[in-house]
This record gives structure tokens, sequence and C-alpha cells, in this order.
């Protein structure tokens, strides 16, 4: 930073009408920027060719395996379409999903992805991860890391005879974070259906027993927020969560216990918490959730970035996985 200017001793002139300030067109390019890098992505996913996804009936105990494999199988059979189109970034991400455990799959478009991390069929504690802005197969890499780190994480804390399952839920069209779309709740209303059904997909898979966590990101919180109610979770924990599109916890009428963090390096403090109508939309997602007005029992992330409550090591990560074990009285408060 440079030295302060001195201060000035008389009438200054007003400002030339047209000039703008250098920051401020710093900004407003670097907007336009990311602005059109998120078109060009949009436009590139929607020529990639890949199959429709393997129907099949939602799965039981005894089809999971079969599941796994026809969803194996589809993603093998995009890597491939994709490697032909010449997209090499997707083929890639298509290829490494081919090697995993996969409730669902769909390689069209940006694309969906159900991973499962464990062994959901006799696990006492699952953890869902509902992401946030811009995941999409071709930035899958970095959720599969976050649900990665939260698996190693929970078997090293679990107690003895305690089994533990993760699931990577990218199971609907994220907003791109430079776009109009990220400041409404409309696809967040798209994909709350499809976040009840799986909870009761494992539901109907895990023992009778099971405690089922949401642990949900960013924009990934909004979409919480619309399935609250009816969604069947003993947990829903918020994140670098904008809103819910809620003014307090019980206005998400779930019987669910609400957790949220912000970590001290997260951007997502300086977004306004409003919600107001405007035209044919609703923008903004109302009270800030870790606020006292909401009514969250909100625990410590530490300095955690907007990015960073799965980083292994992490206070962050330590509470989410004790409140997926169960462990509320561990929880350390912020």
């Amino acid at each position: 930073m440079g030295q302060a200017s001195p201060p000035a001793t008389g009438p200054q002139p007003p400002p030339r009408r047209g000039r703008r300030r250098p920051g401020r067109t710093r900004f407003r390019q670097a907007l336009l920027t990311a602005a059109t890098v998120v078109a060009l992505t949009a436009a590139a996913h929607s020529t990639v060719p890949a199959p429709p996804p393997a129907g099949h009936a939602p799965p039981t105990a005894a089809t999971l395996r079969s599941v796994y494999a026809a969803n194996r199988a589809n993603a093998a059979e995009a890597a491939a379409m994709a490697a032909a189109h010449g997209d090499v970034r997707r083929a890639a991400a298509d290829r490494a999903l081919a090697g995993r455990d996969l409730l669902a799959f769909d390689g069209r478009g940006p694309g969906r992805a159900t991973e499962v991390l464990g062994e959901p069929r006799r696990a006492d504690r699952i953890a869902v991860l509902v992401p946030g802005s811009d995941t999409s197969i071709d930035t899958y890499a970095r959720f599969h890391r976050a649900a990665a780190a939260l698996y190693d994480d929970l078997t090293r804390r679990a107690p003895a005879g305690t089994r533990v399952a993760v699931v990577a839920w990218l199971g609907y069209r994220t907003p791109a974070t430079v776009s109009t779309t990220v400041t409404t709740t409309a696809r967040a209303d798209e994909a709350a259906p499809r976040l009840r059904a799986l909870t009761g997909r494992l539901r109907a898979l895990a023992p009778a027993r099971a405690r089922v966590s949401l642990l949900c990101h960013s924009y990934g919180s909004v979409v919480c927020g619309r399935a609250a109610h009816g969604l069947d979770a003993d947990d829903i924990v918020l994140v670098g969560s904008p809103g819910t599109g809620a003014r307090t916890v019980a206005g998400l009428r779930t019987h669910a216990r609400v957790w949220a963090a912000r970590g001290g390096g997260d951007w997502v403090a300086h977004v306004p918490h409003v919600r107001a109508g405007l035209l044919l939309a609703t923008v903004g997602f109302g009270t800030d959730p870790v606020s006292p007005a909401f009514g969250a029992r909100v625990f410590d992330a530490a300095g955690a970035g907007h990015s960073g409550y799965f980083t292994p090591g992490s206070a962050a990560l330590a509470n989410l996985a004790r409140i997926t074990l169960g462990e509320a009285s561990e929880v350390t408060r912020a």
C-alpha cells in the first residue's frame, strides 16, 4: 500500500463525470472475465457427447452392487465419448468416476454424480455432502477430495464398532458463482425434491439405527434450506452459507438439529444478508446463519476460507466429523 495523501485544506471540485476509479474498473473487468469464462464453459458442456444415464430402479441392499456396476460402465462410456470428441479434461473426470462406487451418474451437460465412500448398507453414521456453485463433473476432483478428507477423518475418529459412510451428492445443476442464478433460490428449489429422495433411499439402505447428517456448503446450504421440510435427516450443517431462504431455524420447519459455521477467512461474510422480491424473482437468502437471530448451533471453523472447511487437520473438519458421529458435546463452539 502506498503512503496516505495529505488531507484536503479547502473545497474540492466535484469529480469529472465519466471518470472511473481504477479499483472499480479492475473489479468490473474481473467480473466480465469470470462471466465470459463461465459462459464459454457452459457452452462447451452442452456440446460434449455422453450416453443417457443407466436405467435402474432405486438401489436396494440386494441390488446395490449391480447399480454401482451399471453407473461405472456408464461413466466409462462417457469418458470414451468425451475423448473421441477431443475433450481431454472431461474424459479424465469421467474416467476417474468410472473407478468409484456411484449411486447415480449422468455425463451430459455439466453432469451429475452421486458417489459413495464406505458401505451405506452397514453404516451407523452417514454424511451427505451438498456442494455449492461451480461444481460439475469437470470440477468434481475438488469435491471428491472434500468427501475423501471427511471419510478419512470419520474413520479415524469413529469409536470401535461404528461404521461410517460419506455420500458426495452432485445431484443438481449448480449455479455459476458469477451469475444472477446464484442470487436466487431457483436452482435450490429444483434440487430440493431430489435431495429429499436421496435421503429416503439412504434410509432404506442403511440400518434402522443409522444417523444421517447433511453437510451443506455455500449455495448447497440454500439447497438444504429449501429441502429441510420433509427431509429425513438428524443434522443439517451449514458452512460458508449465504443464507437458507429462511429467517430463522424455525422457518426451516425441520426436526433436524441445525448447525452453522463460517471461517474467519471466508469471503461470504461480506455478502449482504437480505431477501427481496424483484420483478419475477426473489433475490438473496435472508438471515445470516451464524447470527444469534437465526438460532442455529454455531460451531468453530477457525480461520477457514470459503473452500477450506474440509481441509485435513482443520478445526472445521474435526467439528464436521464430530457432528456426523453424533458427538454433540465434543463440538467446539465459536
